[in-house]
């Protein structure tokens, strides 16, 4: 898991869409579980907005302004997906690595 002096990646950004971070020393803790829902929550969007993707795509009379729409949609949900697992793999405990390079 995370050591306690290390900081965990957390589901959203700030000013600027500079990443936050949060201390990992108590991993129960509120903002800990608020961003563990907030994952979740993230997960659970780009999964649904995944199968109306299926959707738009399988209909031929989709027009250009919806398909440009669920492409910026689809980006959003991706950077979300990316930042989870990013944080998620930050914490695992480094064995779980098999001494792969951790990921920038």
């Amino acid at each position: 898991m995370t050591e306690n002096n290390e900081l965990r990646l957390l589901p959203w950004v700030g000013p600027d869409d500079k990443p936050c971070y949060l201390s990992a020393g108590t991993p129960a803790g509120y903002l800990s579980r608020l961003a563990d829902n907030s994952e979740d929550t993230q997960l659970g969007l780009g999964s649904m907005l995944l199968a109306h993707a299926a959707e738009v795509l399988g209909d031929m009379d989709s027009d250009p302004e919806e398909l440009r729409l669920l492409a910026t949609d689809l980006t959003g949900a991706l950077r979300n997906a990316v930042r989870v697992a990013i944080s998620r793999g930050q914490r695992l405990p480094r064995s779980v690595h098999n001494g792969l390079p951790d990921t920038p």
